[in-house]
């Protein structure tokens, strides 16, 4: 019996274009910005670069077509988290909830606080503390848009992914040279001209899935948006394609722009060459751009993370004021205020930390890749044990699961060795912990009222 006691449910609001908007928000975050001369200094070749970038847009949409089978056989708010209930039962769905609650969404959250905080304290800043002041302000202000309703977080959402992909846009007009100011010619070696060993080439991999992740958190929005089963396919795929044509343009105009040698040494390669181009206020505008990116990701995963906290409220008695829906907005109201206090406490505990934003990638990747692997492996355990009429298929099954498994296994391998090299990878073992006891806690409780 569902735990919702108002006994309002996920309405059909949510238009394809909003969609859209929230997933490729989501997508492209500050990473977009960073992770091009990461991946060219450890490639070393222009050919094998822009192949690992391809490597990473088909791994990505392998895994947005397992999950579009799983949202049109299962549309729910819960996303993938009323997949692994489905294929494991509530005790394992219940640690997956915890930890996107704890860690996985409220942990990005803060994460791209700090970015956002970082960037604005250059513009304005608010003291000694004030890329966390920032932090804090920024989480407030976009729980309150949120609460106001799904409609209103959507159009903020669009808008913002407008700003963000025209900051793009703007570095790939940069790199092809129209509209701006001339820049000296650039002379690339010669594609392929070298090959990086295989270790190498994984690591550049971890990189580029992990400035492609989160459309992962399309699933949440499957029984909220407008249209037949078959749209939220449409827009799953149609997100994937829009993200992975900038990622790529987006390295084609660095690499013309500034070449293989500049870009693998750049610490901000994308202001770099919006300087060249178009003079200082390029290099100020990149600060506008990043900070767009991370008001427009923060904003979507707040959308989703807290579907997950009002899909758990549904299934677990003890947590039922979550389960709390808000049909006239749209939103799940103390869903988002438990998520918002979450955030907060997670800035706070970056704060005491000497990189914010490094603690929170530490202690996020390792949890949230090992629980997107087991989702990947629902996909067999649920077409064994559900027959049902699939409105969509995975194509060449089960091929493409297992891309997407074993792409999701070696991150989660590589985020627990990086976090074991930091000395973080404790902290993700004791937030899983609480949970067990969490999980025991309310399994004694609901035994007792039984």
């Amino acid at each position: 019996m569902s735990a919702n006691d108002s006994g309002a449910s996920p309405q059909r609001l949510l238009s394809p274009l909003g969609a859209v908007a929230i997933i490729v928000g989501i997508v492209i975050g500050a990473g977009i910005f960073k992770t091009p001369s990461i991946v060219a200094g450890i490639t070393g070749d222009v050919g094998w670069a822009l192949t690992i970038w391809v490597g990473g847009a088909i791994i990505s949409l392998a895994g947005a077509l397992c999950y579009a089978e799983l949202a049109t056989l299962y549309p729910h708010a819960g996303g993938d988290y009323h997949f692994l209930t489905r294929a494991y039962g509530k005790n394992i769905s219940f640690l997956y909830g915890w930890a996107k609650a704890m860690v996985i969404n409220t942990g990005s959250i803060a994460l791209l606080a700090f970015v956002f905080g970082d960037y604005m304290s250059k513009v304005i800043s608010l003291g000694p503390f004030s890329d966390i002041y920032w932090a804090i302000v920024i989480i407030v202000v976009l729980t309150i848009i949120n609460l106001v309703g799904i409609e209103a977080s959507a159009n903020i959402q669009t808008a913002l992914t407008v700003l963000e992909v025209s900051g793009l846009l703007a570095i790939i007009v940069a790199g092809v040279g129209l509209f701006t100011t001339p820049i000296p010619s650039v002379i690339n070696p010669p594609l392929f001209s070298s090959t990086p060993e295989f270790g190498m080439m994984g690591l550049a991999m971890v990189f580029v899935l992990l400035t492609f992740g989160g459309w992962n958190e399309s699933a949440y929005i499957s029984a909220e948006l407008k249209g037949s089963l078959h749209t939220i396919v449409r827009v799953i795929v149609f997100s994937l394609l829009i993200i992975s044509i900038i990622y790529l343009l987006v390295n084609i105009a660095l690499f013309n722009g500034l070449g293989l040698k500049q870009l693998a040494t750049s610490k901000a390669a994308s202001a770099d060459l919006l300087g060249l181009a178009f003079g200082p206020i390029g290099e100020k505008l990149i600060g506008i751009f990043v900070a767009v990116a991370a008001l427009t990701s923060i904003n979507a995963t707040m959308i989703v993370g807290a579907r997950t906290n009002f899909a758990m409220g549904e299934d677990w008695h003890g947590l039922r004021k979550m389960a709390h829906w808000e049909s006239s907005r749209g939103t799940p109201r103390i869903a988002f205020l438990v998520q918002s206090v979450i955030c907060l406490a997670l800035v706070g505990f970056g704060a005491l930390q000497s990189d914010g934003f490094e603690a929170m990638v530490e202690f996020t990747a390792p949890v949230f890749w090992s629980f997107l692997f087991l989702v990947g492996i629902s996909l067999f355990i649920l077409r064994a044990k559900d027959q049902k009429t699939r409105v969509f298929s995975v194509p060449l099954y089960p091929i493409t699961p297992l891309i997407f498994c074993i792409a999701s296994a070696y991150l989660a391998y590589s985020s627990f060795s990086y976090a074991h090299s930091k000395g973080a990878v404790l902290i993700s073992l004791y937030v899983m912990l609480v949970g067990l006891v969490a999980l025991l806690i309310l399994r004694l409780k609901k035994s007792f009222e039984d």
